[in-house]
This record gives structure tokens, C-alpha cells and sequence, in this order.
């Protein structure tokens, strides 16, 4: 068993309320001796005292804890993110509990519920496309969160996303501009409002290029099976519209399946079919170094998702921030 602060109190015949003051860091405001400040904390570090965090949390009415909750750890762009908020949230002196809503709202709903249970001070939470209810029920309750990636675009929320429409639009005008004219649009939870968006640059970037659109190009892959569904929807694909030449990924692991079967069919990538997507990942520049590719900002959507639901926490009645961030094409991309 750890001491507690009365045990220090007592070892140097003081008050537990200056024992208090001095280890909480308001030794100086309450008018106390830098040397009883120096002894109380030299007896603590000797004896290894560790902090009542429970009671702190009791005391104060914060945990300094936050949620964090992703459709799934296992993906690397949401792995990277958990990463960047992690670190953030240390530098301000909070820890993160992580969960995964596996991109069921039932499980996401739960999760809410037991991460307000545990008395976390906030939530950053990349939301499936059917939590509308649930993230009503936070503003109802003025409950801090931040939506990242994903958002309600009807809903006055903090958020941190990037410019998706803008971001499909920086690469289908650059395989256009290489002389790709049949390009194939790959996507997947199309009532997510992000990847409406997104459908909506590749759009855009075609009507622009006074391109026909072929509703033949437009492959919406089954989220839940897209490993073998993909499959399917390339073959039919191929078969219908043989000469298509490039192709636009709305999210990173849809290319990467893609590229396996690319592989496994002899799909020449390297001249004849141009390939685009949004989120890089490590393997890209082995398997597709022709691949252009926009680099989502991990780090500022970690670091910024945590800054503004830290000054949430602070002062439940701020505006929302709304944040869109700046997109850059991979240095690594090779642009004709």
C-alpha cells in the first residue's frame, strides 16, 4: 500500500490540507514556505506517493480522460489518428480510452453510454452514418465532442475534417490531365456524407473535362464483405467496360484490394490504367509508385480534435469550430 497524504501529514507534523496545497501545485498561492513546500514534496518522492485519482476526479468534477471512438483500430489511417490524439492528449496532462464501433451504431451507441458511465470529460468520435440520434442527444445534454473525418453537415457540431470534394477534384484533374478519360469511381458507405462528397468531386472534376459519366464506372463496394465483394464488382466491371483506364479509390483499403486483384488479373497499372486515391498507405509506394495519392493530415486532425475538445471541457459554452483542413498531394506521386 502507497502513503496517503494524511500519512505525509503526519510524518511532518502538518496539515493534510497543506500537504494538499503543496503536491496539487498551489503551494505558492496559499502562502506556504519553499522549504516546507521542498520537504513536503522530497518526503512524497522518497515514499512513492501516488495520487488518489478517484478522489481528485470526485473533488474536481473532471477524470482528465477522454473517448475516443473509431470504426476500427485495425485501420491504419484511424490508427495513425488514435496515435497523434494520444500523444496530444498526454502533453496536456489527459489519457484516452479507446473504442472501437466497428461501424455498427448499435455498438457505437453502447459505447457513448459507457464512456459517459466512466466519466470522461469528452468524446472525439468518428461516427457511423447512422448516429445521427446520438450525437443530438450529446448537444441536448451539452456533452463535449469532437467529430473527426465524418460529421453531420445539418448539424452545428466541432468537427475536423478535410475538403473531400476538393480532394477527389486534385487527383481526377491530374489522371484526366495524363489522359485518362474512362475512370472508375471505387467507393463504399456511400450514405456517409464524406464519401457523398467525395462522389461529388469525381463529378465535378468529369462534367469539367466535358466528360461523359458512365454510372457503369461507379463500383459502390459492400462495406461489411468489401474483400470479396470487390471482386465481384471488378470482374463485372471488366467485363463490361474493358477499356476503362483509371481509377479513383474513395478510401485507402479499397485500393489496396484492388491492387491484389490488379495483380492476380495482370492489370497493367504502370502506362495503361491510372490509378488515384485518397489516404496514403506505406505499401502504396511499393505496390502502385505511379499511384497519385492525397495525404490526409493525421497529425493536425489528432492534435486539433484534442485542442478544441479540451477547450470544450473548459468552457462548455464556446462556438462550435468547425475545422476544414488543407490537403496536399503525396511528394511521392508521380504527376505528368
Amino acid at each position: 500500500m502507497g502513503i496517503s497524504l494524511k500519512d505525509i501529514a503526519t510524518a511532518l507534523n502538518v496539515s493534510k490540507t497543506t500537504v494538499s496545497w503543496v503536491l496539487s501545485g498551489r503551494g505558492d498561492e496559499n502562502k506556504i514556505s519553499m522549504a516546507m513546500q521542498k520537504k513536503i514534496k522530497d518526503y512524497a518522492r522518497q515514499h512513492n506517493y501516488q495520487p488518489n485519482l478517484l478522489a481528485k476526479s470526485l473533488n474536481s468534477g473532471k477524470t482528465n480522460t477522454i473517448g475516443l471512438i473509431i470504426p476500427t483500430i485495425a485501420d491504419t489511417f484511424f490508427a495513425q489518428i488514435a496515435r497523434e490524439i494520444e500523444l496530444e492528449a498526454e502533453k496536456l496532462g489527459y489519457t484516452v480510452t479507446f473504442c472501437s464501433s466497428e461501424s455498427d451504431p448499435v455498438r457505437e451507441s453502447k459505447l457513448i453510454r459507457m464512456l459517459k458511465a466512466k466519466q470522461v470529460d469528452g468524446l472525439v468520435i468518428a461516427v457511423t452514418e447512422h448516429s445521427k440520434k446520438e450525437i443530438e442527444n450529446l448537444m441536448q445534454e451539452s456533452f463535449p465532442f469532437v467529430l473527426i473525418d465524418r460529421y453531420f453537415p445539418d448539424l452545428s457540431t466541432n468537427y475536423v475534417i478535410i475538403n473531400n470534394e476538393d480532394s477527389v477534384r486534385c487527383v481526377m484533374d491530374r489522371l484526366i490531365a495524363n489522359g485518362k478519360k474512362k475512370i472508375a469511381f471505387v467507393t463504399t458507405e456511400t450514405r456517409l456524407g464524406v464519401m457523398q462528397q467525395r462522389f461529388k468531386g469525381y463529378l465535378s472534376a468529369l462534367q469539367d473535362a466535358s466528360i461523359d459519366t458512365d454510372p457503369r464506372l461507379v463500383l459502390d463496394i459492400e462495406y461489411d464483405e468489401y474483400e470479396s465483394d470487390i471482386i465481384k464488382k471488378l470482374d463485372k466491371l471488366f467485363t463490361t467496360c474493358p477499356d476503362v483506364d483509371g481509377f479513383f479509390f474513395a478510401t485507402h483499403f479499397l485500393a489496396l484490394e484492388a491492387l491484389r486483384y490488379f495483380y492476380r488479373h495482370s492489370v497493367d497499372i504502370t502506362e495503361k490504367v491510372g490509378l488515384g486515391c485518397l489516404h496514403r498507405m506505406p505499401s502504396f509506394s511499393i505496390l502502385a509508385p505511379g499511384m497519385i495519392v492525397v495525404d490526409q493530415p493525421v497529425s493536425m486532425i489528432g492534435k486539433q480534435s484534442v485542442d478544441i475538445l479540451i477547450q470544450h471541457v473548459k468552457n462548455k459554452d464556446m462556438p462550435v469550430v468547425r475545422t476544414v483542413l488543407p490537403i496536399a498531394l503525396d511528394p511521392n506521386s508521380k504527376i505528368v
